[in-house]
């Protein structure tokens, strides 16, 4: 076994293979970049070393620095991860050349399974079973277009060195194929650099469920069951689950043996996975078709590690360094019933946009925090509350993996733990996943990847907490706020002026305060009533009753309009987050005496409102403004925000360039009197 490794990634994975290798008494070197020097795993990890700028392409795809990294440290292998350099052949022969272990799959078959056309060809020769279609290498358009017609409509047509669903087209009939044709193209010239495609049949309604495999050095061979990966928004995956429902023991075994196949065809060794379509025929019965094969740990390998109780980044760690497979294959079982849930900052009812931002708040349920885990609530990722969401890396802020004795077990586990997970900084899908887990597709294992369109009516825009019990868990809040700081107070003076007091007593008769709070983009008047016995009463848009609540731990007990609910608020700024067991909201007090006095409104402010992009300033360093004068232009959620002068000055500085991504908050030029 190896004495020290260099994990070549960051974030969740890079925390992941770290957990496990201290496990193992394996020292281990972390690399990181500018974006990333205070990141969590370079916390969790013996020695670090840097590599360079924030983009990728500037520090973690530059092998060189990472090999020379893992030289200085004396590290004797290297771990790739996902992505970055985990399917990188070049990056597996030059650590192989330096004398350093790739724990990962030889070069060799990195290359052959890399390219889809050629990995097709190869998984015909083994007998794998193939979607009908063109794999060829002669590229002519008028070929492409014959062989399309010959196929029959619907087909897809795919880059060959694609994934991520980038350089991919669905044509419905054969005048659209042309068009279709040049436009994957140009995308996958763009993004991989070769603009060679292949043909295949569009199956309808199909699922995407994956094998994974293991080999070793010594030529054996193991297939540890299947997870159905079919939940996707883009191509991108969302939930996955393992094992696959509705899949008997006859189905998976034919799975597995096929995957097995496609791993000896290119001596394959460590962990891979092998991925199908898979087509429900008119009476039932299933068919399997080959679609790519993944040579690196997945992100989903989770579940698989649930429903086996084996640590996969240490099989990984004992097949490089030249053992055997710990277990044979009559030696796995399936216990139980594992889902996986991405949690990504993004905002799916803007079409997915990635958002950037600071975890001011990140909550996270009870749960056994690594692998083996028997049961119960896992999770795993590479950040902190109050570390950054960065736009130069992937969405992803962590993995919520939960297990049960059944599905209908492991799903109820799962929307009570999102349930529990409170994110306050930027958007996040935590709603909306809980949405996919809640709706009937999904509770009805009715899966296939067109999922999340066909219950679009039930997935986006929709608002669990309602107006009433949002404004009253915010008030309760600011309450027991006032009440905690009167306590300080009273502490520290002799005496505490009674006219100095907020908790509404008067000698005669009720009291009244106001409240002014905007949800959902209307403005709500919300009074507060306290009566001379001390009861309280709320009046939220003209609906009025009885409000009471009490601290409980970490939250809220509201009773308000025949409501009763554990509510937990967060404050960040001016807005209130409010998280339920039904769902999660926020509102935004207003102070009704901000602009008092006031002749004109306020001409903007300095700082980005939200997280996103610099288009244009249209001022420069000295020139003189005045109040309202527009100075730079944002775009953010794909909507262009013009940040004005707040006074007539003069400006000092441009803190940003056009092009400059900016975090919300973020001061964008200084303006001085």
């Amino acid at each position: 076994m190896f004495n020290k490794i260099l994990i070549a990634n960051r974030g969740e994975i890079a925390c992941r293979v770290a957990a496990t290798a201290r496990r193992l008494a394996i020292k281990t070197v972390a690399v990181y970049s500018d974006a990333d020097a205070n990141a969590k795993h370079v916390s969790v990890c013996d020695e670090a070393v840097y590599i360079g700028g924030s983009a990728p392409k500037d520090s973690y795809l530059r092998w060189q620095k990472i090999i020379e990294a893992a030289q200085a440290t004396g590290a004797q292998a290297i771990h790739p991860g996902y992505g970055f350099l985990s399917e990188n052949e070049e990056f597996a022969q030059a650590c192989a050349n330096a004398g350093l272990v790739f724990i990962g799959p030889p070069a060799s078959a990195i290359k052959a399974m890399g390219l889809k056309a050629e990995s097709k060809r190869l998984m015909n020769l083994a007998g794998v079973p193939l979607v009908p279609g063109y794999h060829g290498t002669d590229q002519d358009p008028a070929l492409l277009q014959r062989e399309a017609d010959s196929i029959g409509y619907p087909v897809l047509i795919k880059a060959s060195a694609g994934g991520g669903g980038k350089g991919m087209r669905a044509v419905d009939k054969s005048e659209d194929f042309a068009a279709a044709l040049a436009s994957c193209q140009r995308e996958a010239i763009n993004s991989f650099g070769d603009d060679a495609v292949l043909i295949e049949k569009y199956v309808q309604r199909p699922r995407h469920i994956e094998i994974q495999v293991f080999g070793d050095t010594l030529g054996n061979y193991v297939y540890l069951f299947e997870r159905d990966c079919s939940v996707q928004r883009r191509h991108q995956k969302v939930l996955e689950e393992a094992p696959a429902p509705g899949i008997t023991e006859e189905f998976r075994q034919q799975m597995g043996a096929a995957a097995v196949a496609a791993a000896r065809a290119v001596n394959y060794v460590g962990a891979g996975t092998v991925e199908f379509i898979v087509e429900q025929k008119p009476d039932g019965s299933m068919i399997f078709f080959f679609m790519e094969m993944n040579t690196r740990l997945q992100v989903e390998h989770p579940v698989t590690e649930a429903i086996t109780g084996q640590d996969l980044v240490e099989w990984q760690l004992r097949v490089a360094s030249g053992e055997p497979l710990p277990l044979a294959q009559d030696q796995l079982k399936i216990t139980g019933h594992a889902i996986e849930a991405r949690i990504c900052a993004e905002n799916p009812d803007n079409n997915f946009l990635p958002a950037t931002g600071t975890l001011h708040v990140y909550g996270l349920p009870d749960c056994v925090t690594f692998a083996r885990n028997s049961g119960g609530v896992r999770v795993d990722s590479g950040v902190r509350e109050g570390d950054v969401i960065s736009p130069f890396y992937d969405s992803m802020v962590a993995k919520l993996i939960v297990q049960g004795d059944t599905r209908e077990q492991a799903l109820s586990r799962l929307d009570t733990a999102l349930a529990q997970t409170h994110i306050v900084g930027l958007n996040t899908n935590v709603q909306f996943l809980r949405n996919v887990v809640q709706s009937r597709s999904f509770m009805q294992a009715d899966l296939d990847t067109g999922l999340i369109p066909r219950e679009e009516a039930v997935l986006f825009k929709q608002e669990k907490v309602g107006l009433a019990l949002a404004v009253a868990g915010a008030i309760a809040h600011t309450l027991l706020q006032e009440k905690a700081n009167e306590a300080r107070v009273s502490q520290q003076a002799v005496w505490l002026d009674p006219w100095a007091r907020r908790d509404g007593w008067r000698s005669h008769g009720p009291s009244t305060r106001r409240f002014d709070f905007e949800f959902q983009g209307v403005v709500h008047v919300v009074t507060l009533t306290t009566r001379h016995d001390g009861a309280l009463q709320l009046d939220v848009a003209g609906e009025v009753g009885e409000f009471s609540f009490m601290p409980v731990i970490n939250g809220v007990d509201v009773r308000f309009a025949a409501q009763r609910q554990i509510v937990h608020v967060y404050i960040n700024k001016a807005v209130a987050h409010i998280f339920t067991a039904q769902g999660a909201t926020y509102l935004t007090a207003i102070d009704a005496l901000a602009h008092a006095g006031d002749t004109q409104i306020e001409g903007g402010r300095l700082t980005a409102p939200m997280p996103g992009k610099v288009v244009s300033f249209s001022v420069k360093a000295g020139d003189q403004v005045i109040k309202g004068q527009a100075l730079a232009v944002m775009d953010a959620m794909k909507m262009e925000h013009t940040i004005a002068a707040p006074m007539d000055g003069v400006v000092a500085e441009l803190l940003y360039a056009p092009g400059d991504q900016v975090t919300e908050g973020a001061e964008l030029l200084k303006l001085v009197a």
